[in-house]
Parts: C-alpha cells; sequence; structure tokens
C-alpha cells in the first residue's frame, strides 16, 4: 500500500497542528526531514528541514511501530507550531517523497480496518464519537467505538455457531444412534440469542435519538406566547414575536442541549381555523411536525384545552404566567417564570427514553439484527430430537451467523463502506 499523510488537526491557525503519516515509507519519509527517529511510542523533539536543508521549524515527532498504531501500519505524527505556512511547507515537502501521497477522506481509518485495528461497527462509533455535540452522544459513541457492540455478536456468533456444530453432528452421524438428544441446548442457545436480539431492536429507536437527536414541538394557539418561549429557551431571537396573531407561518428550529441530550426545539404555527391559503399552510405543517416529535410542549390560555390531544407525556403548561395571579404550573417566556421547571419537565420525559437505549445505533445495525432474529425463528420448528429437517435448521443458522457477520463488517459491507468514509475529515 502506498504511503499516506495528511493534517490530521483541524485547518487553520491554532497552538499545535499534527500531520499524520502512515505507510510502509513512513518511517523513511520522516527521517529524512528530521535525521534520528525516536524509539517507537517514544517522543521527540527534532527539527525538520526541506530537502535543501531549509529549516521548516522544530517539532516533536512521535513514532508508532507497524501493529502498534492506529492504522496498524509504520506511523509517524509531526506535532508542529499551529501555523497555516508551517503546515503547508510541510506537507510540500511531504510531497515530494516517491510513494507518498495526500490521504482521501476517512482513509486512515479506512486502513484500520483494513488492517483489523477496527471493524465496521467501531468505525462507526469513532464517526459518531468526532460528530458528537452532547455528553449524552458521546457516551453512546463511545460505547460503539470501544467494541461494546462487536463484543455481544460475538457472543451471539460463538452461542449459534455452538448450536449449528451440534446440529451437524446429529447429521453427521445420521445412520448412527446419537445417544445425546441435543435439541434441548440447541433452543436454549436460540433462545437466549434471540432474546438479546430483540432487546437490542427495541432499544434502537432511543440509541438512533441520541445520535441523531430529539425533537421537541412547542404547540398553541396564535399569539399565546410560543415564539417568546422558543427565544426565551435558545437565548436569542430566534423567532420573530409580535402581537399579531399568526406571524410565525413555517416551522422554526433551534438546536440545543438539554440534560445532555441533543434535542431541536420547533417553533410551529398556531393551530386555528384560518382562510388565509399560507397560515393554513403553516397549520397543516405544525400539525404533522407536532406530531412526528418526540415531545409536544403544549402552551394553553388559562381555563382552555389543548388545540388537540396530548399524548402521553407530553407538556401541558399555562402560557403567559407574568399576567396571571395564579402562576402555579404557569410560565412566562417573557419574564422567565417557570422556565427551569419546563426545561426539568422536558429532560425528564427525554431521559425516560433513552433508559431503554441499546447499543444499535444505525438502521444498518437493526437490519441485521432482524435478519438474524428472522433466521433463528425459521431454524427453531426443525429443531426436534428426529433430526429429519436437522440440516434445514443448520442453514438457517449459517444465515443468521452470516447477519451478524456483516453487523460488525466481516461480509457484504463494501457496499456501504465508501458512504461511511466519505464523512470523515481529511486527517482521520
Amino acid at each position: 500500500m502506498s504511503t499516506i499523510f495528511a493534517q490530521a488537526t483541524a485547518p487553520g491557525k491554532a497552538g499545535v497542528s499534527v500531520i499524520r503519516v502512515s505507510g510502509p515509507e513512513a518511517f523513511l519519509a520522516a527521517a529524512s526531514m528530521c535525521g534520528h527517529l525516536p524509539d517507537p511510542k517514544q517522543s521527540g523533539l527534532r527539527t525538520l528541514r526541506s530537502e535543501k536543508g531549509e529549516i521548516l521549524d522544530e517539532a516533536l515527532v512521535l513514532c508508532f511501530a507497524e501493529k502498534a498504531s492506529f492504522t496498524g501500519e509504520q506511523t509517524v505524527e509531526l506535532q508542529l507550531h499551529g501555523s497555516i505556512a508551517i503546515v503547508n511547507a510541510v506537507l510540500a515537502e511531504l510531497a515530494k517523497h516517491d510513494g507518498l501521497r495526500l490521504a482521501e477522506p476517512g482513509e486512515f481509518t479506512r486502513r484500520a480496518l483494513q488492517n483489523g485495528r477496527l471493524d465496521l461497527a467501531q468505525v462507526e462509533g469513532l464517526a459518531d464519537l468526532i460528530e458528537s455535540e452532547t455528553e449524552t452522544q458521546r457516551q453512546q459513541a463511545l460505547k460503539l467505538f470501544s467494541g461494546r457492540l462487536s463484543e455481544r455478536a460475538e457472543g451471539w456468533r460463538e452461542k449459534l455457531i455452538r448450536a449449528a456444530s451440534l446440529l451437524e453432528v446429529t447429521i453427521d452421524f445420521a445412520d448412527e444412534d446419537v445417544p445425546v438428544d441435543v435439541s434441548p441446548e440447541v433452543i436454549s442457545l436460540l433462545d437466549a440469542v434471540e432474546a438479546e436480539l430483540t432487546d437490542q431492536i427495541n432499544g434502537f429507536g432511543a440509541a438512533e435519538r441520541i445520535r441523531t437527536g430529539f425533537e421537541v414541538a412547542i404547540v398553541g394557539a396564535p399569539n399565546v406566547g410560543k415564539s417568546t418561549l422558543l427565544n426565551a429557551l435558545a437565548g436569542r431571537d430566534a423567532a420573530i414575536t409580535s402581537e399579531i396573531a399568526g406571524t410565525t407561518r413555517d416551522v422554526i428550529e433551534v438546536r440545543m442541549d438539554i440534560a445532555g441530550l441533543s434535542v431541536t426545539l420547533l417553533d410551529t404555527a398556531g393551530i386555528r381555523e384560518t382562510a388565509d391559503i399560507v397560515e393554513r399552510m403553516g397549520v397543516e405543517r405544525a400539525q404533522q411536525r407536532a406530531e412526528a416529535a418526540d415531545l409536544r410542549v403544549f402552551l394553553i390560555e388559562q381555563g382552555n384545552l389543548p388545540d388537540f390531544k396530548p399524548q402521553k407525556g407530553d407538556v401541558v403548561v399555562t402560557a403567559k404566567a407574568d399576567l396571571l395571579e395564579n402562576q402555579t404550573g404557569a410560565i412566562s417566556g417573557r419574564t422567565g417564570i417557570g422556565l427551569s421547571d419546563l426545561v426539568d419537565s422536558m429532560a425528564a420525559r427525554l431521559l425516560e427514553k433513552v433508559s431503554t437505549a441499546g447499543l444499535a445505533a444505525r438502521a444498518r445495525h437493526k437490519d441485521a439484527m432482524i435478519r438474524a432474529v428472522a433466521a433463528i425463528d425459521r431454524a427453531r420448528p426443525h429443531v426436534a430430537p428426529d433430526g429429519e429437517f436437522t440440516d434445514i435448521a443448520a442453514e438457517e443458522l449459517r444465515d443468521a451467523v452470516s447477519a451478524l457477520n456483516s453487523l460488525i463488517g466481516r461480509v457484504d459491507v463494501e457496499n456501504i463502506l465508501d458512504e461511511i468514509f466519505s464523512n470523515f475529515c481529511l486527517g482521520k
């Protein structure tokens, strides 16, 4: 494989910038610029020079031997002073070396996959970790990156392989008396694997929401204070507020962190009957987005009922608390009355939703698990003491194992690799 290099830190001026070089020529290329290299896993301060002997920078150089680096290849990291000019000069110097080329987006991580340093689920976890914006997203991504899902998948595979091997023994000795009935152990193994897979499938919705973010819709009649509440929660003027009813025509979105969760607040059009075609379109869109949201906050005038029926777990509060004598259960976006209580209520309901989250956070994970469960269900009726259809059961279990193999990237993943790695930055 060719030797690749790229800036591993964000482009632009910084205190320190890191350039990563990986491949069979990494040590030779680095040595040509700084002379004697530090021992692997050691660091040393070195002066980097061009092929003409001009000083480029004084850098901290770290070397990683083959099979001991992120990519599994010889790797050198150059920690430079974070000047754009210095980085460009060092990159230009590296490009002069035969066998070296600029890395493509995600190519370092792709090599880690190809060299067995990471499996596909861990690669996806790394991508999520880089993109994480909240503490909950970071924790979830770290579980995936650290191999938690891969370990579970390996355990499921081992149980299914054990079950299949027991069945195949009966096939191999079909013409002889097999003293032990293997069907109880096989059924026990299948039940255990299917129960765990089902738990993960059921927890997929919450896990996906942690990764992509929740939607919370603010719902109510026109001029009840929805936009004012949105601005108060966002801490800025994200929506236009006016005494004129029907100001909000489209859905306004504001992304924020609530209790470590990524949440998009939706300010929707006031729900009412109207002859205005544009406003009516806004009302229809508001209802659609509100129904699809993970949580709804209903703002109502004192004594009035919500415009449409809240779902279980939705929050209902009285608007314009600053104008009320009894402010119990009321809120005011203008003065902040009840604001912290509302945030706490939203956080409690969203955290309750994520309490059931599994390790599978992508649709690909869920699909692989569903295929494995379906294969197990097809196999179970053919597991019987008489062994008449044992060969069918064994074949179905092989399909279940294949589905789990695709979960961690052992088979049938070439069609999704390009999409995954295209989302990585150049130096990753």
